[in-house]
């Protein structure tokens, strides 16, 4: 496995009114391409913060995060946002469907914005990959909360991503549906070579990752 990303010395400050809370404290971290990385610790020990960073949407207060040897804070917002859209995939707890669109258009609107009919065709397949071609038409107040989570990591992938970012991507789900997810995460991991990071409270579904990170305080307890 090659690096990929590299976190050095991150730390994350916040104002609450006159006080300044540090949210990550000198963290630094080496995430290889292929791994599957799953990001523990309790509420407030700042694993959100540290998704975001590593994903481009927030950036540190101190510190770099470089992608293939390239910091993505050094480069201009535009450049940015397009890196993200084209190697980052997020999957977050609420799972942010167009109530309008139906499965098939909330996948293949994440392609660039448009409904072109390249973008039908990728999210088609994506949908035959996982197991949700036959929902296409269903709008996401038909579907279960597993089904919804499908189609969000549907539309995570709809641009090929190197890397999946997920936030608790299991703390609406039952017991089935959360295996469910975890089980194509690990498909994903394995069969397309995704670099997976799972944020998550849930010690069972971590202990499923190649890897374990623990947060406390902002800072790393463990690794």
């Amino acid at each position: 496995m090659n690096n990929l990303l590299q976190l050095t010395s991150i730390g994350k400050k916040f104002h609450n009114g006159q006080e300044e809370v540090s949210a990550l404290k000198n963290i630094s971290l080496q995430i290889e391409t292929e791994n599957y990385i799953a990001i523990v610790g309790p509420s407030g020990a700042g694993k959100s913060t540290l998704l975001h960073i590593i994903g481009g949407l927030d950036e540190p207060s101190v510190g770099s995060v470089t992608y293939k040897g390239r910091d993505i804070y050094a480069m201009g917002e535009k450049e940015r946002a397009l890196w993200r859209n084209q190697k980052i995939g997020f999957v977050f707890q609420f799972y942010h469907l167009i109530e309008e669109l139906n499965v098939l258009e909330n996948i293949a609107i994440a392609a660039c914005g448009r409904l072109t009919k390249s973008a039908f065709k990728t999210a088609l397949n994506l949908l035959k990959y996982l197991n949700m071609e036959e929902r296409r038409n269903f709008f996401p107040s038909q579907l279960s909360g597993g089904e919804r989570q499908k189609v969000a990591l549907a539309r995570a992938l709809i641009n090929d991503p190197e890397v999946i970012l997920c936030d608790e991507p299991t703390g609406n789900l039952d017991k089935d549906s959360q295996d469910k997810v975890v089980e194509l995460l690990e498909k994903l991991n394995t069969e397309k070579q995704k670099t997976i990071i799972l944020v998550t409270h849930n010690l069972e579904l971590a202990k499923r990752a190649k890897k374990t990170i623990t947060l406390k305080s902002g800072e790393i307890a463990s690794n």
